[in-house]
């Protein structure tokens, strides 16, 4: 039985793995859509009255556009990623392996990004929507008198969503071409990530005539961004450690 069902999840994961290389085209442009229409939706309803101006847009183009950027150059860095040299300095030292080359690796039956670590990619894609969502509901579009601290809080919660869903953004396209720096290019996100929740939150904290409800509903989503990226770094640590189809196709090594 749990043999049958292991059959079972590979083929449906290599299944959807298929469908996202041979969709990535689709992918870029259903998520140019979505946050089009999102951003328009938001500067549309916006609880804040005055004329639409660079100010107002500037931060959904953005938003809209870093990710797609970071996808095509990323496709474009790693078009022939798994031939990369493996790092000299190796971190993940757990477990029992040795080294192996290219070509070796590529002919074993774990060698790709298929089983578990299609949930690990489809995690890091759903991401940039639902990091993009937050910030489209946390934040409204700036137009007419703005007080010093909206302008403040914007700023930074920009550069927070902008610069996040593009790392994830080039760490899925890492994950997928199979890049040698994948596993610690993930864990130097999240460790980023965490930082600039901290680094957010000190600094909003001393803004000026910050609103005490504000304060209050930011702290709420700085914390669940923090929740959110621990969680992950639990969930998925041990298995970029551990797992031997990670350390076969990112490390190049086989187990003992």
């Amino acid at each position: 039985m749990f043999i049958r069902y292991q059959d079972r999840f590979r083929t449906r994961a290599a299944e959807l793995l298929f469908s996202i290389e041979n969709r990535l085209d689709r992918i870029m442009q259903g998520g140019l859509l979505f946050a089009g229409l999102a951003c328009a939706a938001r500067i549309a309803w916006n609880p804040l009255r005055g004329p639409v101006d660079p100010l107002t847009v500037a931060p959904y183009v953005l938003l809209v556009l870093a990710p797609f950027a970071s996808m095509v150059l990323a496709m474009r860095w790693f078009a022939d990623a798994d031939r990369m040299s493996q790092p000299s300095l190796r971190l993940a030292k757990v477990g029992r392996w040795k080294s192996s080359d290219l070509e070796t690796a590529r002919k074993h039956s774990l060698y790709g990004a298929g089983g578990i670590m299609v949930s690990l990619l489809i995690g890091m894609l759903l991401n940039v929507p639902m990091r993009s969502l937050e910030y489209l509901t946390a934040l409204p579009a700036l137009a007419g008198p703005i007080p010093s601290w909206l302008v403040d809080l914007s700023l930074l919660l920009t550069l927070d969503v902008v610069i996040f869903t593009s790392l994830y953004t080039v760490a899925f396209v890492a994950a997928l071409r199979r890049v040698p720096l994948f596993p610690r290019l993930l864990v130097a996100i999240w460790f980023c990530d965490l930082t600039m929740q901290v680094v957010i939150s000190k600094i909003v904290a001393q803004a000026p005539g910050l609103p005490d409800d504000v304060g209050a509903a930011l702290n709420v989503l700085l914390e669940g961004n923090m929740q959110k990226v621990l969680i992950s770094a639990g969930v998925w640590l041990p298995y970029l450690l551990f797992s031997k189809r990670v350390n076969i196709t990112y490390r190049h090594r086989l187990p003992r």
